[in-house]
């Protein structure tokens, strides 16, 4: 939180460094050194002859450090002091506490004098100069004319009269501590939490605004199991001291950013908005939007209101910013009914489902406040639209259980309720009081659910089922939820057709309106698909489900939808590298199960593949409450990785005890064939592909009884997954006695592999190679190009799955400085992918 600068130091004065022999390079020492040392060397440098020092900056932004970093690089006589807040009356207090002898304190001219008799050639600091008295800010611009003088200014103050003006007046140098950097902030949340993950060191430093004693109170409450959130006592008690300095006006201003939480226009915040860019608090861009440089002093500054200043202020914030937001603050406000009223109307013209929902759940869920029953049925309506189950049976659960204006639109509200949370079983009970006398469009709903409830437990008689359907709702029934269920019907038992059916109800579906049948039935087209192998046609429709679903602020659909489609993308061993940073970024955020689960198999195959076994590991280690709709599939990345590992026996296992779809299905027999080939077990057998297994699958089983076979086998997997096509060459080379047959296979299986990047793959074709005397003049790291300290860390940075944006605000520099390193990276480790320069990175390191 620096103060905006105001004046530059002295015309000439060059950084410099402290004179041999001196200490002050202890300040650079370390990733987290702080101050600065160009800030320490201009204050050295103007304080080469006589003359006026302040060190200005907000509180905890290290300016007595840069005061102590002065003293001890001086080489001579050091005269410290400084004011103290409960004696700021005390005429020279701060003068006589540096000198140690009682001083005159009448007089500014015999004061100074006094001073300079007994300072001479010495270094006079004094600290805190906002609670000195008047007699001494009157004083120093005579002791600066003969004497090198260094003071400290928190900013904001109360400093009186025009006490600033004159001390800028008599200045040799006015030096602004600025903004810690994000990487050193990072540096020094990991230094005093070791074990923060990503997330919450980026959260600490977010709050902490570069102020390092924010950055090391927050990092301490984390080392001690807290969170971000959480604050020391004593830097909140020194922020609200800074902000005690402050006018009302910029008072009010600064507890309004902390209510609102977010950067405003400067005009909503009011003439305070002065004050709070002239100490630094806030900044203003271009457009007129102000932001506060270290969100936790908003945040501080919002909790020091009292109970009735904080009801007026978000009150007066209600009638201010948009309705959505205005909602929030009238509950905040204790005006429940008013916030009620807001939030309904606002929901009528939300652009969007996600902000309808948001709105409808609040207003179901204030207190003292009885929703409507078409209100609660909405909100439940808008929660299942943007993905979220268990906020529609809140909203439903919630109401009277025999309220007759919730009832049989209720029950199939929690039945889809319960189907999207994964429970079909609880989803059919719920629908069942639901009788034939509903009306039409319930009883459409209601058979939606029994039938989709009937194909997760037995596909054969919900096919039967839907045909009885069929004839009671026509061919196209009207309602499109059930038009979309008999579709997923035909798709589960993959009747002819099935994909049209399952796209055009998801074309009916929203052109109707019904946004969750029309998302329903994107997504079991792009489950069904991948399911059979369709990888690229299902890695497309994922795509643009996710790109509808983001314009309607659907984050949890959209999140689906993403994880989705980069499973897919891990599946065909193609870019790698893209999988990797994207899928690494989405598991650090809130998702759904499924997406979550989606995303972690995702990045955990491509991390492996690349050769970052360990980070892939211990990925899928780290992940809980795996839901059952993404548990196969994570089962056999685990075993895949273990696999690729070089741990067959972790690798083999039941293989039956999941029941999977049949790519994964047949993908985990795989594995376990060439774990069982890997630990010896002649007697292993896959068994057969599985029910309705695919013809690449089946045609890979079959070629480990007749080796010869892999050729077929891997042209069938040409086109669907690069890393099985390897995986089928591989085996030929290895199993083929004959080196005329064996050697081109493996050559096929080299260049695949090398331009997928799939690391682990090739290093093991080159392994078969060099059985057969040919050996690869592969690419090295070049003699003498070590890898530098920034480029290290920028390697462990991505193979730890950070995105690029995210390791550019980690170590303060820019995204186009981040790719530099990558690639000086990979020239320098021999690496062809950024995963792979990341994974010898990581070797080299130990």
């Amino acid at each position: 939180m620096p103060e905006a600068p105001t004046d530059e130091p002295v015309a000439g004065a060059v950084p410099a460094g402290p004179p041999a022999g001196a200490t002050a390079g202890r300040a650079t020492v370390g990733a987290a050194a702080w101050p600065p040392a160009d800030l320490v060397a201009a204050a050295v440098d103007a304080l080469r002859n006589p003359g006026l020092v302040v060190i200005a900056g907000a509180p905890g932004t290290g300016r007595s450090t840069v005061l102590k970093r002065l003293g001890e690089t001086f080489r001579g006589s050091v005269f410290a002091g400084g004011a103290l807040a409960m004696l700021r009356g005390v005429p020279a207090l701060p003068l006589s506490r540096a000198v140690r002898v009682r001083l005159p304190s009448h007089e500014a001219p015999l004061l100074a004098e006094a001073v300079r008799s007994r300072v001479r050639h010495g270094l006079l600091l004094l600290d805190d100069l906002q609670w000195a008295d008047p007699l001494t800010i009157a004083a120093l611009p005579a002791i600066a004319e003969h004497c090198r003088i260094a003071v400290t200014l928190r900013t904001p103050h109360r400093l009186p009269g025009d006490a600033e003006q004159v001390l800028r007046a008599a200045a040799t140098a006015w030096l602004n501590v600025p903004a810690m950097p994000a990487g050193a902030a990072a540096a020094l949340v990991r230094q005093i939490a070791p074990g923060a993950t990503t997330t919450v060191v980026a959260d600490v430093v977010r709050r902490a605004g570069g102020v390092p004693l924010a950055v090391s109170a927050i990092a301490k409450h984390v080392a001690q199991g807290g969170t971000p959130l959480d604050s020391d006592k004593g830097l909140a008690y020194t922020v609200a001291g800074a902000l005690a300095d402050l006018n009302r006006p910029a008072r009010t201003a600064m507890a309004a950013l902390g209510l609102l939480g977010r950067p405003v226009t400067a005009t909503v915040l009011g003439e305070g908005i002065a004050e709070l860019t002239a100490t630094g608090l806030v900044e203003v861009d271009d457009a007129g939007v102000a932001a506060p440089v270290s969100p936790y002093t908003a945040e501080v500054a919002a909790g020091l209101l009292e109970p009735a200043e904080r009801v007026a202020l978000h009150r007066r914030l209600a009638g201010l910013v948009p309705p959505r937001e205005a909602a929030r603050h009238l509950a905040a406000a204790r005006a429940a009914g008013d916030a009620y009223q807001v939030a309904v109307r606002a929901a009528r013209g939300a652009a969007s489902t996600g902000e309808r929902a948001e709105l409808l759940l609040l207003a179901c869920d204030l207190p003292g406040v009885t929703a409507a029953a078409d209100v609660r049925l909405d909100a439940a309506r808008a929660a299942l639209a943007a993905g979220r189950p268990g906020s529609c049976l809140r909203v439903l659960d919630a109401a009277a259980v025999d309220d007759p204006a919730i009832g049989a639109v209720g029950a199939v509200l929690r039945g889809e309720a319960l189907l999207q949370q994964g429970n079909p079983a609880a989803a059919g009970e719920a629908v069942s009081t639901v009788g034939d006398d509903a009306a039409g469009d319930v009883i459409g709903a209601r058979d939606r659910v029994q039938l989709l409830a009937t194909l997760s437990r037995d596909p054969d008689a919900a096919l039967t089922r839907a045909e009885e359907l069929l004839r009671v709702h026509g061919e196209a029934p009207a309602h499109p939820g059930l038009r979309a269920a008999i579709a997923a019907v035909r798709a589960g038992t993959r009747r002819p057709g099935w994909e049209y059916g399952l796209a055009s109800a998801a074309s009916a579906a929203g052109q109707a309106g019904d946004v969750l049948a029309a998302r329903w039935s994107a997504w079991l087209l792009v489950e069904t698909l991948t399911a059979d192998a369709r990888l690229t046609e299902a890695s497309n429709a994922a795509a643009a489900a996710a790109a509808a679903c983001a314009g309607d602020l659907a984050y949890s659909w959209q999140t689906r939808f993403i994880a989705a489609q980069l499973w897919c993308d891990a599946l065909r061993g193609e870019e790698i590298d893209e999988v990797v940073r994207r899928a690494g970024d989405l598991t650090d955020r809130t998702l759904p199960a499924v997406a979550r689960g989606y995303a972690v198999a995702a990045a955990s195959l491509a991390e492996a593949d690349g050769g970052l076994l360990a980070p892939a590991r211990a990925r899928l280690e780290a992940l809980t409450g795996r839901p059952s709709s993404t548990g196969p599939v994570l089962d056999w990345v685990t075993r895949e990785a273990a696999w690729l590992d070089g741990q067959p026996d972790h690798a083999i296992g039941a293989i039956g005890e999941l029941s999977a779809p049949p790519l994964v299905d047949g993908l985990r027999r795989i594995t376990a064939r060439w774990a069982a080939y890997d630990a010896g077990d002649s007697a292993f057998v896959a068994g057969d592909a599985g029910d309705r297994p695919l013809a690449a699958v089946a045609a890979t089983l079959d070629a480990w009884k007749a080796p010869d076979q892999f050729t077929a086998a891997a042209a069938a997997w040409r086109d669907l997954a690069r890393r099985e096509e390897v995986r089928c060459l591989l085996a030929q080379g290895i199993l083929e006695e004959d080196a005329e047959r064996a050697v081109p296979a493996l050559l096929e299986a080299e260049r695949l592999a090398e331009e997928a990047g799939l690391v682990v793959l090739l290093g093991r074709t080159r392994r078969a190679l060099r059985r057969h005397a040919i050996r690869r003049d592969t690419r090295g790291r070049r003699a003498g190009d070590d890898l530098t300290d920034r480029e290290r860390d920028v390697l462990r940075l991505v193979a730890n799955g950070e995105p690029t944006r995210r390791i550019a605000g980690q170590l303060g520099i820019s995204r186009e400085t981040v790719e530099t390193h990558i690639r000086s990276g990979m020239r320098k480790l021999g690496a062809r992918t950024r995963t792979e320069a990341a994974a010898l990175a990581i070797e080299e390191l130990g």
